[in-house]
């Protein structure tokens, strides 16, 4: 897969992943506003290969349907973001954009999710006052990992007993 196609299988992944798309008519129309767009933003362009993937290679590392949707908001903002920005007059523009913002409202959470991640990298451990918290915070921290490791290994053994393989 060349770098100039990658905007058009994550945007398709992503409207596939949500079941936005059974219809391969509006897929096709959702692929020729694409081309379109890569044409406004000259991405035959030879820099458009230069450091790899932007948005692909990071959906490897993402893998459970609820973390996928976490980080698929975040992509589907960040190409609403970058569609506010050009001409919204072109009618594949607004295709493109009405369709991301259609798959946004189903995707209520994730962006909430994310900041709570950012928030944590931000987070001085160095300091004082940071430290006295997250140790009056860490037997709660460790009850929920206990938890959801039991709620796992239950969640499995259930599942092992079903199967008669």
């Amino acid at each position: 897969m060349t770098c100039q196609t990658y905007s058009l299988f994550v945007l398709s992944v992503i409207m596939i992943y949500f079941g936005r798309f059974g219809d391969s008519l509006i897929l096709a129309q959702l692929q020729n506003d694409i081309d379109q767009l890569k044409a406004d933003f000259n991405s035959s362009h030879s820099d458009v290969a230069d450091g790899g993937p932007i948005f692909t290679d990071k959906l490897i590392n993402w893998t459970e349907r609820n973390e996928k949707r976490i980080i698929l908001s975040q992509i589907v903002s960040m190409y609403l973001e970058m569609l506010e920005k050009t001409d919204t007059s072109k009618a594949h523009v607004r295709h493109i954009s009405e369709e991301l913002y259609t798959l946004k409202r189903s995707l209520p959470d994730g962006l909430k999710k994310m900041n709570d991640l950012m928030d944590l990298t931000k987070l001085q451990m160095s300091d004082l006052k940071i430290q006295r918290k997250a140790v009056n915070e860490l037997f709660s921290v460790l009850q929920k990992l206990v938890e959801t490791s039991t709620s796992l290994k239950r969640k499995r053994s259930q599942s092992q007993r079903r199967c008669k393989c």
